[in-house]
């Protein structure tokens, strides 16, 4: 079985009645976000943005009645089977009327042309011999047959798209398929990720006695993306009460959102929440999640702020948690979680009372279904059980023990499974 220490090697022991439940607090976090004020956006660069708009289309797509294939139009009338008609005339797509079909006359078409008047089916090139200005059928044609009528695919006044939904490929296709030059969407928000810490270095620079490599700010910065914003990532802020007070200062000018690392604990260089708190309402809580305990939440100015521990699994766990959907939101979007399955647990596992713990868990298929096992060690400061991983099983509170067996929800990280 694994033990707790191996869900969590240095548990903070904490009275439970100081612990505030994970859903009650991200809750109270998603209430407090509302999605950002629309704006108008070319239609690409509107492409994964949520519309904050009905689109109507305001004609017929296709606008004419126009040949599905490379042919000849013809009077379906005069189109048995061995018929022999008189070729008038060829139209190419993009070309305008000009051409007329009349009894005993067809007209050689390339895909997309209109349809010529007086024709009403396409004979493909295919099932047609030409032979110096006449063409035979091989084949019958009926009316309808090979052509694409006006209004096929919209009709005018149709509504395409409607508000709230976010624009894939084919959204933004159909956008200009209709006319949009733009459009109002809810923006991807910007989204400011600062590490703060003496100990911490750049990945390239010499370490100093004592310090780490700042690995944190690149794994959120990375997430930010990941959940559909544009995110800045902030060099490293010393201890020091005044430097991140600036540093604060300087993202409330550009970003829709803050997430710190670091600092939230109780330690004595724990910085963050007084400075935050000190600039608004940001508010350092317990929250009833391993790994992840330690949190603050709050705003300054307009600006919602999420100060998270500085574990880097503690770190990437409280983002897909709690900042992750809040960006969703942000953003309008109504799927603010990960796709989820259900797994049975290959492996015994422990879990804190009063907690709800996240196991990073690979996962495989069997005939039974969907199978998870922990990806080896589970400390908070282990990376590389969030590399190995395919999801994050989540053991509610109730669940001290988990057997092989038993199932749990692991939420996805990506699309490797």
């Amino acid at each position: 079985m694994t033990t707790p220490a191996d869900v969590g090697r240095h548990q903070h022991h904490v009275d439970p009645s100081e612990l505030v439940a994970l859903g009650a607090y991200r809750r109270e976090v998603l209430e407090r976000i509302e999605p950002l004020e629309p704006l108008a956006l070319g239609v690409l660069e509107a492409h994964g943005c949520v519309l904050a708009e009905d689109v109507v289309a305001p004609a017929a797509v296709p606008g004419f009645d126009n040949s599905a294939m490379d042919g000849y139009a013809v009077r379906a009338t005069d189109a048995p089977v061995d018929a022999e008609l008189e070729v008038v005339g060829e139209l190419a797509a993009g070309a305008g009327a000009g051409h007329e079909v009349g009894p005993g006359q067809a007209v050689r078409i390339m895909t997309g042309a209109p349809l010529p008047v007086g024709a009403d089916a396409v004979v493909p090139v295919e099932v047609a011999d030409e032979h110096e200005g006449r063409v035979r059928l091989r084949r019958a044609a009926a009316a309808g047959d090979n052509v694409r009528p006006a209004g096929e695919d919209v009709a005018a006044g149709d509504m395409v798209l409607r508000a709230g939904r976010r624009l894939g490929a084919a959204d933004v296709g159909m956008l200009a398929a209709v006319g949009q030059a733009g459009v109002r969407v809810h923006p991807s928000p910007r989204v400011v990720v600062m590490s703060t810490g003496d100990e911490l270095a750049d990945p390239t620079a010499p370490l100093a006695a004592g310090q780490i490599r700042d690995s944190n700010s690149f794994t959120l910065a990375a997430q930010a993306r990941e959940a559909g914003a544009v995110a800045y990532r902030q060099a490293r802020v010393a201890d020091d009460a005044q430097a991140l007070r600036r540093a604060v200062e300087g993202a409330l000018a550009h970003a829709d959102l803050l997430v710190t690392t670091g600092g939230v604990s109780a330690g004595r260089y724990d910085l963050v929440k007084e400075v935050l708190a000190a600039m608004g309402d940001v508010r350092a809580r317990k929250v009833g999640m391993q790994p992840g305990m330690p949190q603050a939440f709050g705003f300054v100015g307009p600006m919602p702020c999420f100060g998270l521990p500085g574990n880097p699994v503690s770190a990437f766990v409280s983002f897909e948690v709690l900042v992750r959907p809040a960006i969703r939101r942000l953003q309008a979007r109504a799927d603010l979680n990960r796709p989820r399955v259900e797994a049975v647990l290959d492996d015994a596992v422990a879990s804190p009372p009063h907690k709800v713990s996240f196991l990073r868990v690979r996962l495989h298929r069997r005939d039974d279904g969907w199978h998870a096992r922990p990806t080896g060690p589970q400390g908070s400061g282990i990376l590389r059980s969030v590399v190995d991983a395919h999801g994050l099983a989540e053991v509610p509170t109730d669940r001290q023990r988990v057997q092989p067996g038993e199932a749990l929800t692991v939420h996805l990280l990506g699309d490797g499974v």
